[in-house]
């Protein structure tokens, strides 16, 4: 299956591109695309906005899938499906 990444605001200065396609397996979770996007991108990545050991993202950052927020789906376990499009993102705060 196809699915989309959308790299917005501070997550695209750790993947030096705005956006990827990836071709994954049927019923590939969330977490696997992280996992796959923390791979390809490294430290800069794992540090500031995805942890794959804990399968967690860092606490000022969101992914969502279809333009819903991970939390309001399955999280990390939400299943992807072919055509799916996933934006990462900072969360956004104000004063």
């Amino acid at each position: 299956m196809e699915v989309k990444v959308h790299y917005i605001s501070l997550v695209k200065s750790y993947t030096n591109t705005s956006q990827d396609e990836f071709t994954l397996p049927d019923k590939t979770m969330l977490s696997e695309l992280l996992d796959k996007i923390a791979e390809d991108y490294g430290k800069p990545f794992t540090q500031e906005v995805y942890d794959p050991v804990k399968k967690e993202m860092k606490a000022s950052f969101v992914a969502m899938v279809n333009g819903v927020l991970m939390g309001q789906l399955q999280g990390v376990n939400t299943p992807l499906k072919n055509r799916d499009s996933v934006i990462l993102m900072s969360l956004v705060t104000g004063g």
